[in-house]
């Protein structure tokens, strides 16, 4: 199906029989990515005495699994600015438009003289064009297949500037994509900085007057190498969590 969408006054023809779905799946095995010091998601049929809800060993007409993960740890997800505030805000209750003009960047951080790898605010103002986006996804580079199942714990993964996140905000950017673990650096005793900046959030305690409640993050996506750099219409679909955050499936399509 093709379809002319008007996005900002401006009219987009886009291809929806050709998704590209940028998520990673969330699956029981070693292929699984992991974050933040946790095990691998568990994905198992329910036991109740001898009875087991999986129609392979028997017992069952259907298959009946309970699944355990943190949407944070275990995959693609997005979340809102509940995500670092003292006061409960849901995803659910925030995100309320899934469409979206999207500008897809690719970058390589630069490496810091501490060993870090930041995406800075020089690189992010060189790759920004101006087309009245209100999303923008970032793939890092060198952009491997191991993105998909790499356990990130402990590893010092690369993050992006506060600056450059501000920056971002500035220009307008409701819906921020990147394909790491976190905004932020692994392990920075709590400040958040990049996060932050984006909600524009000043103090998590008393959530300040303009702090962005309508701003998402999404985290740990994929976009292949086939996926060139350029403008797509995005649909953010999230589960109906009533929870700072939720597994997503965020999905580009070509504007024609």
């Amino acid at each position: 199906m093709k379809a002319t969408i008007t996005y900002q006054e401006k009219a987009y023809n886009i291809d929806f029989n050709q998704p590209i779905d940028i998520s990673i799946p969330l699956v029981n095995t070693e292929s699984n990515p992991i974050a933040w010091y946790l095990d691998a998601p568990v994905i198992e049929p329910v036991t109740m005495g001898d009875w087991v809800g999986k129609v392979s060993a028997g017992q069952s007409s259907t298959n009946f699994n309970n699944i355990l993960f943190n949407p944070h740890a275990h995959g693609t997800h997005t979340e809102c600015l509940g995500h670092i505030t003292n006061n409960f805000f849901s995803i659910n209750d925030t995100l309320k438009t899934y469409m979206f003009l999207a500008q897809v960047v690719s970058v390589e951080p630069e490496i810091q003289t501490n060993g870090d790898a930041i995406i800075t605010l020089q690189q992010i103002e060189t790759l920004w064009e101006n087309n009245q986006q209100t999303a923008f996804v970032i793939r890092t580079l060198p952009n491997t297949l191991g993105k998909k199942s790499k356990k990130y714990s402990h590893t010092n993964p690369p993050y992006l500037a506060h600056e450059a996140a501000s920056f971002l905000r500035e220009q307008g950017i409701d819906h921020l994509l990147i394909d790491l673990p976190s905004v932020d650096k692994e392990k920075d005793e709590g400040k958040l900085v990049a996060h932050k900046a984006f909600w524009n959030v000043t103090d998590v305690k008393q959530l300040n007057d303009d702090a962005r409640l309508q701003a998402t993050i999404t985290e740990l996506i994929y976009v292949a190498d086939e996926v060139v750099d350029g403008f797509y219409f995005l649909n953010i679909q999230v589960a109906s969590f009533v929870n700072d955050a939720s597994p997503s499936k965020p999905v580009l399509y070509k504007v024609l």
